[in-house]
């Protein structure tokens, strides 16, 4: 029976939302709570980006090392030969791409100005394919942006196209949030049938409902016979009105009314890290957590209403869908209101090593604590904000990676 798979795109569609960024530690431990959260893969970068190549090869690094596994790593490009080139030039040992074509008529001639055409596409998209494989990819997605406004036949003839070339995935991006779920299904039922290939669903916000799509689409492509893999962000960070929400997808496909007995997921995802990942997100982002986010806003258990409140405390099932303990959630947090010792970009070792204590590090030799320092003050610096717990402890864990991920190499 085909079955759902979540694929994660904070640290490629996340990061590309205006205003806001996450520094090359962050995106790496969003990396590594998706994996203990157990997303089948994290769309983890650009490799075809010169910034991001000691970024990527760390977390490569990692991957080997058993750190980062099983989550795959995927890089996003470009659907071109050139791009394909680049990639396997800067990050020679990445093994997962999806590569990215506009098809729909507005964008062939909104974007390419009337110097290409559907064939055109066609030809591009394959060529990257063939590149890719030439280079050892392991798996392969296509991405058909603006997937919504393209004409069905054409997105057929694409995705059977991208198949015989021996591409493994066709993501159907909703770019727009055009799509409603009604629609959505039908678009991925007849492409399964049609192509006999596992859709990806890439849905925006921009009409509100990213999650509902994704859930729809997910539904199509199952019923067209296909394993379906879901697009999402972690708090629905992305570009304008963001992306499906992955904790709220979660719950979604696994508490909705009939939905996990009929479309089960693939590999299971532990909704107790949902707490967790999404607060240190928001964090990274600046951007605080909706008091309404489902499962991991404020007033996700809050229960003012007497009525309610008499209900949840005589049994939680009578308001409650789902259990507070289920996201992580219920562990006093402590915030202290004395005095505190920061680690920051001009941190001495008599500080440092008192916060570390905290967390039951004992360096072995004071100059164990003075190279870990070093390595906190430039995190610091990149990052413009003290490091949490988990940041700190991964760089006191895999010194070397963290040397990497804070390394830029500006051409000359």
């Amino acid at each position: 029976m085909p079955k759902i798979y979540f694929i994660d795109v904070t640290n490629r569609d996340g990061v590309q939302t205006a205003h806001l960024g996450l520094c090359k530690l962050e995106k790496t431990m969003i990396n590594m709570y998706l994996n203990e959260m157990g997303v089948f893969q994290s769309e983890f970068g650009f490799p075809t980006t010169r910034h991001e190549s000691f970024y990527l090869q760390a977390n490569l690094e990692l991957a080997e090392m058993g750190v980062l596994q099983p989550i795959r790593l995927e890089g996003w490009i470009r659907a071109t030969t050139k791009d394909v080139e680049t990639a396997f030039k800067l990050v020679p040992n990445i093994r997962h791409l999806n590569l990215s074509i506009s098809t729909s008529d507005q964008m062939i001639r909104g974007k390419f100005q009337g110097k290409k055409s559907r064939d055109d596409i066609l030809s591009m998209m394959t060529d990257a394919v063939e590149a890719a494989k030439s280079h050892g990819a392991e798996s392969i997605g296509v991405n058909a942006e603006d997937a919504s406004r393209t004409d069905m036949d054409f997105l057929v003839r694409f995705a059977l196209a991208a198949k015989e070339h021996g591409a493994h995935r066709l993501r159907y991006c909703d770019t727009l949030g055009y799509d409603n779920p009604f629609t959505i299904y039908e678009t991925a039922r007849i492409l399964a049938e049609n192509v006999g290939i596992p859709i990806e669903v890439h849905c925006h916000g921009d009409l509100g409902m990213a999650v509902a799509n994704s859930i729809a689409g997910a539904k199509g492509a199952i019923d067209g016979g296909q394993d379906a893999y879901i697009n999402v962000t972690v708090n629905g960070i992305g570009e304008r009105a963001g992306n499906a929400d992955l904790v709220a997808t979660a719950l979604a496909v696994t508490k909705s009314k009939g939905f996990a007995e009929k479309y089960p997921l693939g590999k299971p995802i532990d909704l107790t890290k949902a707490w967790r990942i999404a607060n240190f997100a928001s964090y990274a982002f600046k951007v605080p957590i909706p008091v309404n986010q489902p499962g991991v806003g404020v007033n996700a258990f809050a229960h003012a209403s007497g009525i309610h409140a008499d209900g949840v405390l005589k049994d939680p099932e009578n308001y409650e869908l789902y259990n507070f303990e289920e996201l992580g959630r219920g562990e006093p947090e402590k915030v202290e209101t004395g005095r505190q010792i920061c680690s920051g970009e001009y941190s001495g070792t008599s500080g440092f090593k008192h916060i570390m204590g905290r967390m039951a590090v004992a360096f072995k030799d004071s100059e164990e604590a003075r190279e870990i320092l070093e390595l906190v003050r430039y995190a610091n610096v990149e990052a413009q904000k003290p490091l949490v717990e988990d940041e700190l402890l991964f760089i006191y864990k895999y010194p070397q990676i963290a040397r990497k991920l804070l390394t830029l190499n500006p051409p000359e």
